[in-house]
């Protein structure tokens, strides 16, 4: 498989969106009865009963986010010394989406770690 630097910026997206899957499955539920919110969750789990299903199964939401969070830093690393092209506009949109990946990468972690929180660690702390 040839690493390059579209490929990173794809695996970071998937780790992003399996991470904002933790926020929905424990995260958000956690945070609306914290607040005193709980007619508003209830209308939730009426609107979107998969949320149910979701939060029944977190261990496995985290295990695929996390899956797919080292999935797109390992691709990251090893692609990290891949050539850019030589012409100077598609070196300058390699350079971008380097970043934007790297961007992307660390929202998706700093959003595991949220949704790791109010799934794992407020439990003991209540």
């Amino acid at each position: 498989m040839k690493k390059t630097p579209a490929s990173g910026t794809a695996l970071a997206g998937l780790a992003l969106f399996t991470s904002l899957g933790t926020l929905v499955c424990c995260a958000l539920p956690a945070a609306l009865v914290a607040v005193g919110a709980g007619a508003v969750m209830a209308g939730l789990v009426t609107a979107l009963p998969g949320l149910v299903t979701l939060s029944e199964h977190k261990d496995m939401v985290f295990t695929v986010a996390g899956m797919a969070l080292a999935a797109a830093a390992v691709v990251r690393h090893m692609s990290r010394n891949a050539p850019c092209p030589v012409e100077p506009a598609q070196a300058a949109a390699c350079t971008r989406l380097r970043r934007r990946g790297g961007q992307i990468l660390a929202l998706s972690a700093a959003v595991y770690a949220v949704g790791f929180f109010f799934a794992y660690v407020m439990v003991f702390l209540e």
